[in-house]
């Protein structure tokens, strides 16, 4: 079973189309990622999800519930952690997160699992402060902590680590490994791309309301056609390039070479001999591979005018 079948999804706001006929299935169990610019339909795809927005047309399913005619079982199968912190400032995190657990029907027999969220992402130490008094950091983890009261089996984290320091994200991220490992499907939106390349497995990508890719994260690296040679160069060295080579040369801060060659077409060994015959004498070389991001600004119309 899918953890979420989106067909034919659309939203519209007036002339604005936020969402066009988007198909997307993302297997449960996975670990997926949703990517996007500002403006993509990242937080519409995930509102309706989450029952906060409907769509204009097509069907979206949580674990086989459809979000609309069986909402109380779709929203019972998702847990979502707000790209906002969104919060009442007078409860203590304890009482946020049992009044969370109870909109789910759930009472005492919780507490243990609450105990071990507070503890896992270090809030146990806070757990009688007030929400006013938390910084911005603590709030996100009890937002993290709410999302997951009910034990959902389908998980989305809307810009989780927005603001977190380096701590809490390498512990967030051990969590959601451990989560995923048991089961849970997690779905990661996030501007923070090497996030996303780290941590998962499938990368879908949305621009201007439609979907432009949803494949494997090695299969989607592999499209990127271009790699990059860097070279320090000694002192002595020569500089003229071999005719073959001039074309392939991009701008490099002074001493330094540097070359953009084609990942099929050009043999890091043929390169290296034919500098070598030419009198370009270097001390130390780097070869810069592809990454999430390089192939997010060719699909997304080379990043231009987004974030």
């Amino acid at each position: 079973m899918n953890a979420i079948e989106i067909e034919d999804l659309s939203k519209s706001y007036g002339s604005l189309q936020a969402l066009d006929k988007i198909v997307l299935a993302i297997p449960e169990g996975s670990f997926f990622a949703l990517l996007g610019p500002n403006g993509a339909g990242k937080s519409t795809l995930i509102n309706i999800l989450a029952g906060l927005t409907r769509a204009t047309s097509g069907r979206a399913a949580i674990l086989g519930h459809d979000v609309r005619k069986e909402w109380r079982q779709a929203r019972a199968k998702l847990g979502v952690v707000p790209q906002e912190l969104a919060y009442d400032p007078f409860f203590t995190v304890r009482e946020m997160l049992t009044l969370q657990s109870g909109y789910f029907g759930f009472g005492k027999e919780n507490r243990a699992w609450l105990d071990e969220l507070l503890e896992t992402l270090g809030l146990a130490e806070k757990s009688d402060t007030t929400m006013n008094h938390l910084s911005g950091g603590m709030k996100r983890r009890v937002l993290i902590a709410q999302a997951l009261v009910h034990r959902p089996p389908v998980v989305i984290l809307d810009e989780p680590t927005a603001g977190v320091d380096v701590a809490l994200r390498a512990q967030l991220w051990a969590f959601m490994r451990d989560l995923n490992a048991k089961g849970h499907t997690i779905i990661l939106t996030t501007h923070y791309l090497e996030e996303a390349e780290n941590m998962c497995e499938t990368i879908a990508i949305l621009d201007r309301g439609q979907l432009v890719v949803n494949t494997a994260k090695k299969e989607l690296l592999s499209r990127h056609s271009w790699r990059q040679l860097r070279l320090q160069l000694l002192p002595a060295s020569g500089l003229d390039l071999p005719d073959s080579l001039v074309e392939k040369q991009v701008a490099a801060p002074a001493g330094e070479l540097l070359l953009r060659l084609h990942r099929e077409e050009d043999h890091i060994g043929e390169v290296l001999t034919a500098l070598a015959q030419a009198g370009i004498k270097f001390s130390d070389l780097k070869i810069h591979e592809p990454g999430l991001t390089e192939v997010y600004r060719e699909l997304t119309d080379k990043g231009k005018n987004h974030d």
